[in-house]
């Protein structure tokens, strides 16, 4: 399994893992990620891709051997884990199905990479094994990027899978119970990492998956010990589904304000969340958002993006019809309330941003979500937590998302503290893979604008 068999994962193509000693690296603050008080002045030691020993200063030394790192001004947090990811089908202004190449996929990790992405989901709508492919090489240590983990070719009724050109075939469409138990173990035969399922109508083009097939799903998913995402829409069916005990929202109810009940059976199956707020948000302006020009965001948007792009980006928010601006805004609306409803009632929130939606691009996308997170009420420490840790526990990953004895070094250092401000986690100053440092250079060189 993919969650035991982790190796090294680095930026470059050519993939490689650390060789040499013992790490002692010293004075920064370090946010370990499972929502534990940061420690100041902390030591921690890397030895083999593992952290061995954290600390406060003073509380041991480094060995004769280790080599000494001074981190003194910076803070220390475990790479980001985004759980709703499409990759391969953005290539500079283009966007389609003729992009699903390995070139563009690769692209997609190394973007996130250099955003602080350390782990990403794909959701269902790959092409083909060439993303299995993909992640079988990283395991080996053949290839670089974010480490990509998949969940195949996703489930719905007729009609019910992603909409756009660009997706189109790749969803099977499934009327019976045995249709659907067998689409299951086709992904299951090829090693996916989990499943999943559309259930709503989308917005009235597609029957909505029945309470009878999406329970079938998620029986014959435990059967091979798979985890089911669902792609939700309306209260109605967030009710169904959490009663089914399925393991994920893939997105959050938008029809309406979640009431007590469904937030009580959330909670009492253990299902996680992905809030994936910035898409909508995105939709609410009509004049360029100050946000757009956030001056760390801007500059790694820049880093990443041709002007050609960051320009398309832009004139998303011309003047539009005020009535679908309404409409969307109402959605947004019920997104952001719900999310706080969540975390209020103390629910599994994960990062998840819906990532490589066209200019909705990857590491961007999660960079702007952690604020939104914020912004609907979770602390700093909840939205690190929900990037970090609950994403690693979601994806089974036990040897990521904290930093403390045993786990594998995966941290960004980053130039400010992102618990005086969650944009913080920007200002990127070295990243490390399995103790690896990630030549960010190098990286920012590889990526395809």
């Amino acid at each position: 399994m993919i969650r035991s068999a982790l190796r090294c994962v680095v930026a470059s193509v050519l993939a490689w893992c650390a060789t040499a000693g013992a790490q002692f690296y010293e004075g920064a603050r370090l946010i370990p990620g499972d929502g534990s008080p940061a420690i100041e002045s902390a030591v921690f030691v890397v030895e083999g891709g593992l952290i061995t020993r954290v600390g406060k200063r003073g509380e041991f030394v480094a060995s004769e051997g280790m080599v000494r790192v001074d981190l003194s001004g910076k803070t220390v947090m475990p790479t980001l884990i985004s759980t709703h990811v499409h990759p391969g089908f953005q290539k500079g202004l283009t966007y389609g199905a003729g992009n699903y190449t390995r070139e563009v996929i690769l692209n997609d990790l190394n973007l996130a990479l250099y955003y602080g992405v350390g782990v990403v989901m794909s959701q269902g709508i790959e092409r083909g094994d060439l993303a299995i492919q993909m992640r079988d090489e990283q395991i080996a240590g053949k290839l670089g990027g974010a480490l990509l983990l998949v969940a195949g070719r996703g489930i719905g009724a007729p009609n019910a899978g992603p909409g756009a050109m660009a997706y189109k075939g790749i969803a099977y469409e499934v009327t019976t119970e045995e249709q659907i138990r067998q689409a299951v173990r086709e992904q299951a035969a090829r090693k996916v990492n989990a499943i999943k399922i559309w259930v709503d109508d989308r917005g009235g083009r597609a029957p909505s998956l029945s309470p009878e097939l999406y329970a079938a799903a998620v029986d014959e998913a435990k059967k091979h010990n798979l985890r089911v995402s669902a792609h939700v829409f309306y209260h109605r069916d967030a009710v169904g589904l959490a009663a089914a005990k399925v393991d994920s929202f893939a997105h959050l109810v938008r029809d309406a304000v979640m009431d007590e009940s469904l937030l009580v059976s959330v909670i009492r199956n253990r299902l996680f969340v992905m809030p994936n707020m910035g898409g909508g948000e995105r939709n609410t302006h009509t004049s360029t958002p100050p946000w757009f020009e956030e001056p760390y965001l801007a500059g790694l948007l820049k880093d990443t993006a041709s002007p050609e792009v960051i320009e398309r980006m832009k004139g998303l928010w011309a003047p539009r019809d005020p009535a679908i601006v309404e409409r969307v805004r109402g959605i947004y609306r019920n997104v952001h309330r719900n999310t706080a409803r969540l975390k209020d009632a103390g629910a599994r929130v994960i990062l998840g941003a819906d990532t490589g939606l066209p200019d909705h691009l990857f590491g961007y996308a999660e960079q702007r979500e952690l604020e939104l997170m914020h912004s609907a009420g979770m602390t700093t420490m909840e939205v690190i937590v929900a990037a970090t840790s609950r994403g690693a526990e979601y994806l089974q990953l036990p040897d990521t998302g904290t930093l403390a004895p045993g786990k594998r070094a995966d941290f960004l250092v980053l130039d400010a503290n992102p618990l005086d401000d969650i944009r913080n986690t920007r200002r990127i100053a070295r990243t490390f893979i399995k103790g690896v440092e990630i030549d960010r250079a190098v990286l920012k060189n590889k990526i395809i604008k």
